[in-house]
């Protein structure tokens, strides 16, 4: 407890740090505030009691992303998804259009402020076409309030919608530049939070009801399924490498050294959080496209129909499925083979065994598809097991806290988080947040792999 109180008294003493950490909780706040303004001609009791009738299919799970925000009719009802699913098109845009490969990997920062631009724009387009699906379904359920007129109350909230969205995306980018972490994850993990202590509260009350013990399994299997997430999102698998010479020390009398150690860590996730990200944004869609049907055309698609339940049989492989393979996607984006190689070979190093150039390249290639593959299944079982919590009697609420996005985005961006304070602390030479070794987060990169 000591050692925790000293910490915190630290991080305080950090001037920097301090003002990061007050900016993050200042626009988490604001955030947080627009997801209780109501949209005008919004009748929110009523949108409430139909989204809770809704609970058991996707609109429940939209609803916690945004903090429920999705069930008041509030201006940040979409939350900052619609950059979500933006960022997907341009990111799979960028393996199939040579202009898009061009400003990602040959054009640095003027094509990354060219993408951002593009991605701006893509996401106002995409706000429309949700935001319309939103408003028909504000419509479908009754809660439009019969004072206004339809025209008014279609133009004035798909301007609101889309304006919401926006101003969240800006204030995640503002939380990336002058705050802690990665703001749009942070973002959606505020959102999470917000409607946890409600779900864990339900779940305590039903089962005191009943069989306490019950619980107490209940909270071990979390705990494991915890630690196994941060397991694999920490994991690393350490490629040797040999520096042909290495001089240590600058006098005179000191020699080079041959045969000096060192690795590349190669991150079992290093995709992290993003996969299933994405994944759930795609998810998404088809509700979006079931808004602008009637009520009955949308049943009559059965098909449709399960992929608005996340615990029905075809969305849970859909879902697997594009966790999968966004995980390749995503860490095909940030481990480039190329740069490792050609980096060594600067350095006058080598992989033991493996020779320089076109070998080294395609032997680290190799281990990162073998590695990606146990990591990628592990966050698609992830992803699918709230599902299989919520058949053995747990409420759907807290189910969706023993895995699935909510957990994983948790974990994710609770350690990216904790990460970029630990580097801050030990810059200042103040001991880190933890004993021992060194706190990874899901963009922190060490040794050779901190110089790309």
């Amino acid at each position: 407890m000591n050692k925790f109180i000293e910490t915190i008294k630290n991080i305080w003493k950090i001037d920097e740090l301090r003002g990061r950490i007050l900016f993050t909780l200042l626009i988490l706040a604001v955030y947080r505030l627009g997801s209780f303004i109501v949209l005008p001609g919004v009748n929110p009791e009523v949108l409430d009691t139909a989204s809770s009738g809704s609970g058991q299919g996707l609109l429940g799970l939209i609803n916690i992303f945004t903090g429920g925000a999705f069930s008041k009719g509030a201006i940040f009802a979409l939350g900052i998804m619609p950059y979500i699913t933006a960022s997907i098109i341009i990111q799979l845009l960028g393996f199939a259009v040579p202009y898009f490969q061009r400003l990602q990997q040959k054009e640095g920062e003027s094509g990354r402020k060219k993408i951002t631009q593009i991605t701006r724009m893509l996401t106002v387009a995409i706000t429309l076409v949700q935001g319309s699906g939103y408003l028909a379904y504000i419509t479908s359920q009754g809660a439009m309030s019969p004072h206004i007129s339809q025209s008014i109350f279609w133009f004035s909230n798909i301007i609101i919608l889309s304006s919401g969205t926006i101003f969240a995306m800006w204030l995640g980018e503002k939380i990336t530049d002058r705050g802690i972490g990665n703001g749009i994850s942070l973002l959606i993990m505020i959102g999470i939070i917000a409607s946890l202590p409600g779900a864990f509260i339900a779940e305590v009350q039903a089962k005191f009801a009943g069989t306490p013990l019950v619980l107490i399994i209940e909270f071990a299997i979390f705990f494991l399924v915890v630690v196994a997430t941060i397991l694999i999102v920490q994991g690393v698998r350490r490629i040797p490498i040999q520096f042909a010479k290495r001089m240590v020390g600058r006098s005179s009398g000191d020699l080079p050294m041959a045969g000096a150690r060192d690795f590349i860590p190669l991150k079992v996730n290093a995709a992290g959080v993003m996969p299933i990200i994405f994944a759930q944004a795609i998810m998404f869609l088809p509700l979006t496209v079931a808004q602008f049907f009637n009520e009955n055309a949308a049943a009559e698609s059965s098909f449709l129909a399960s992929l608005n339940d996340w615990k029905s049989i075809p969305y849970n492989v859909v879902f697997f499925l594009l966790v999968v393979i966004f995980t390749y996607v995503y860490t095909a984006l940030l481990v480039n083979p190329q740069q490792y190689a050609e980096y060594l070979k600067r350095q006058n190093s080598f992989i033991p065994g493996i020779k320089p150039g076109t070998q080294t390249q395609d032997y680290i290639d190799t281990l990162t598809t073998r590695i990606t593959l146990p990591g990628s299944i592990f966050l698609g079982l992830i992803s699918i097991l709230p599902a299989f919590i919520a058949k053995f009697g747990v409420n759907d609420g807290f189910a969706l806290f023993f895995g699935g996005t909510s957990l994983l985005i948790l974990v994710g961006v609770v350690l990216d988080t904790l990460q970029q304070i630990e580097s801050y602390l030990l810059m200042r030479k103040y001991d880190g947040l933890v004993k021992s070794g060194r706190l990874k987060g899901r963009s922190g990169m060490q040794q050779i792999g901190a110089s790309f």
